[in-house]
């Protein structure tokens, strides 16, 4: 029935499900770069882990451990964490496209017996070039060594071009061909600034799919956006579109400046899109176990996560909602002011009391906490509301039902 009720303007030119949509989680690396952030303890970093397996998330950044021997040890716990507890979701590391780098990844494989992806990252725009003073045959250079002593370790390799967005075509084609000719798996397109567009999250995506297919090889294509111009949802699912198979993100957006694509809602993108199936009644508990961690709080208003993602104080959007819920309709009253149902992920819609409602949020509140009507104490607790400049606490609400 619901859908004879909205007119869905979005399916309007809408593109056809992907064959293949995975994620990768970076909030166990990435998210941690953020220069606000908490770094969590080791039980921690576990539940955050447990919590982006019961998401079906396919693979996670689970540290670099070339980075020092405490990374490299909590590195090694979370490993042994998805042998021990049977895990489903796959492992992999950053690490510089370095022997050195590499080196501690392999052995972590080799002690915990869980094959552990490596995501070699190397600079690629002229203008990281000209500041570090590389060459273009040091970068090459660079890359054989590295992915090739890798692949001879056992391990999968996703090569990584540090700043993709703002390469040119000839030394990421030169990059590719290299990379995968020394027998990387997959392809990584970083948007280390924020810098892309969706037009031009698209266009360095189909480039490097024409590299693949000119090589003839069967390589896969990951997106790794950040938020700097607030575009990493949109570019993530422009990738998508593009041909990108793997889409990377943080909880709660963490990450290095202004953060990365946050998972939480592009998960819910997604799955409100068709382009993945998921259970999402988790994205709560991951959302909220990264937040205490990190100690990255959750503004009220963050969609679908924050306090008010449900929440409603104002006289009109709080009738309808009303209505909703006295026909017994629970899709009803999750669609009539909201575009993401709050079942979804496990909520609930809620009617609050404030200076901006009408008596039917006060009936609505009164009725939902079982609490016998009649006029005088409706009009106490909407005059009380009125007077107020917030909405009212539930003590509040009580003391002039009760007064």
């Amino acid at each position: 029935m619901l859908a004879s009720l909205i007119y869905d303007w979005n399916k309007i030119g809408a593109p056809a499900r992907p064959p293949c949509v995975m994620l990768d989680d970076e909030t166990l690396r990435d998210g941690l770069q953020s220069p606000s952030v908490r770094t969590p303890t080791i039980a921690q970093k576990i539940k955050i882990l447990h919590c982006i397996d019961q998401l079906g998330i396919d693979t996670a950044d689970i540290g670099l451990p070339g980075a020092g021997p405490h990374v490299a040890q909590d590195v090694e716990r979370l490993a042994r964490e998805i042998v021990v507890s049977k895990m489903k979701v796959r492992a992999n590391c950053a690490a510089r496209t370095t022997i050195n780098d590499i080196r501690p990844i392999a052995e972590i494989t080799q002690r915990t017996g869980l094959p552990i992806e490596v995501g070699a990252f190397i600079g690629s725009s002229p203008i990281r070039q000209y500041t570090e003073g590389w060459t273009l045959d040091w970068l090459l250079r660079s890359t054989d060594q590295a992915i090739r002593f890798a692949v001879a370790e056992g391990l999968d390799v996703m090569y990584v071009t540090e700043d993709t967005t703002r390469a040119d075509p000839e030394t990421l084609r030169q990059l590719y061909e290299c990379a995968i000719r020394a027998g990387a798996k997959r392809i990584c397109l970083a948007d280390t600034v924020g810098h892309a567009t969706p037009w031009g999250a698209a266009a360095v995506v189909r480039f490097a799919g024409q590299v693949i297919r000119d090589l003839g090889a069967d390589v896969g294509i990951d997106w790794h956006g950040h938020r700097d111009r607030d575009l990493a949802i949109i570019n993530s699912i422009s990738a998508i579109e593009a041909g990108a198979s793997r889409v990377h993100g943080a909880a709660l957006g963490i990450g290095e400046r202004v953060g990365n694509t946050p998972m939480d809602l592009l998960l819910v993108n997604l799955v409100v899109m068709g382009f993945i199936e998921r259970d999402l009644t988790p994205l709560m508990a991951y959302c909220e176990a990264v937040s205490h961690a990190c100690a990255v709080p959750i503004p009220d208003n963050y969609p679908v996560i924050g306090k008010d993602a449900f929440r409603t104080a104002t006289g009109v959007h709080a009738a309808a909602v009303a209505k909703a819920w006295r026909k017994g309709d629970r899709e009803l009253m999750d669609a009539v002011y909201s575009s993401i149902p709050a079942s979804l992920v496990g909520r609930k819609q809620q009617i609050e009391v404030g200076p901006m409602s009408g008596k039917s949020n006060v009936v609505f509140w009164l009725e939902q906490h079982g609490i016998p009507l009649s006029d005088p104490v409706v009009d106490r607790v909407f005059a009380k509301a009125k007077q107020s400049a917030t909405v009212l606490t539930e003590a509040e609400i009580l003391a002039e039902v009760y007064r």
